[in-house]
């Protein structure tokens, strides 16, 4: 992996500013980034107990490298709050809290000697929990895939972040697909880039096949801002790939819950054998079968860049060769 560090990569003991978004339930995607030298983050919030301990103990067998488990907070039921404990205790260095209020979790977080990264949409905000103790800001802007926290762009929200907090890392999250935009938020102020639906495509991921060939074929105007997703998380807006329930949603009107087309009927089951209705948040993974491209296929704007498929190394050591390269350039390599 070639050598293009930064503050945050010291303090997170990586050698590349690529932090990977929760966007696989599978450990093997969080196991390649972390051991390419990136931040593989594990997401926690879906996962049984029991299924997370052995998760967390594959992650540890399997490399030596830190890694992280992002937690979505307004759904951090009494299972959930047994998943962090849990992670805690398992000594992930780095928590990462999403959608809501991080505050009441910083001290318990940090008494276990875990650093605290919290995703922003807005400078006030980044202000707000830096005050309170966050360690690490993510700042996200509107053109990333799957839940969407802020209403900003990427290119106006990262320096706008990053002069709101000048002593705290900021990573840039949204559209970075490629090493142009690695070298444009580090240009921008940011130390670190957050990578999802790039990394959707890494060989290590456990998209469906047919989820990862939409994202191939995507153009950036392919995706939508919506609300349709909602079973299991609802009032939250996420961008997915548009695709027929998306297309008849929106041909009805955009009707609310309980007025929408098919709504309810079962589309397909997980890999558990457990139903997956119409308008569920659930996501395809290897694992699911029927109806996979009318469920929610979270992908950013940046799938209009997307072309292909590759091991998460060769991703990230792409990404960070061009960055480099464009870097170098105009004399900031």
């Amino acid at each position: 992996m070639p050598k293009l560090t930064t503050p945050l990569c010291h303090m997170l003991g990586i050698t590349a500013p690529i932090l990977q978004a929760p966007v696989s339930s599978s450990p093997d995607l969080a196991i390649a980034v972390s051991e390419a030298g990136g931040l593989g983050i594990l997401p926690i919030t879906w996962t049984e107990t029991d299924a997370l301990r052995q998760t967390l103990a594959n992650v540890r067998a399997r490399t030596s490298m830190p890694f992280a488990a992002n937690i979505v907070i307004p759904l951090m039921d009494k299972v959930r709050q047994a998943n962090l404990d849990l992670a805690l205790e398992a000594g992930v260095p780095v928590v990462s809290t999403f959608y809501g209020d991080p505050v009441p979790l910083i001290p318990r977080i940090h008494d276990a000697g875990a650093l605290v990264m919290h995703t922003v949409g807005s400078a006030e905000e980044a202000r707000r929990v830096v005050d309170q103790g966050v360690d690490i800001v993510v700042a996200q802007g509107i053109e990333a895939g799957g839940h969407v926290w802020g209403t900003v762009a990427t290119m106006v929200l990262v320096p706008a972040v990053v002069d709101a907090v000048p002593t705290t890392p900021v990573v840039a999250a949204g559209g970075i697909a490629d090493g142009r935009g690695l070298a444009a938020i580090l240009t921008l102020g940011a130390q670190a880039a957050w990578i999802g639906t790039r990394l959707l495509l890494a060989r290590e991921s456990d998209a469906h096949p047919a989820w990862r060939e939409r994202i191939v074929t995507a153009h950036e105007t392919d995706t939508m801002l919506s609300e349709a997703f909602d079973g299991g998380w609802p009032d939250a807006p996420h961008r997915c790939l548009l695709n027929d329930t998306l297309e008849a949603w929106q041909a009805a009107g955009e009707p609310t819950p309980g007025k929408r087309p098919n709504e309810g009927e079962v589309i397909g089951h997980d890999g558990l054998g457990m139903a997956i209705e119409r308008y569920s948040i659930e996501n395809p993974n290897a694992d699911t079968t029927g109806a996979v491209t009318s469920m929610a296929l979270y992908a950013g704007q940046g799938a209009g860049l997307v072309r292909g498929e590759a091991t998460a190394a060769e991703i990230m050591t792409n990404m960070v060769e061009e960055a480099e390269s464009i870097l170098g350039r105009f004399g900031k390599g």
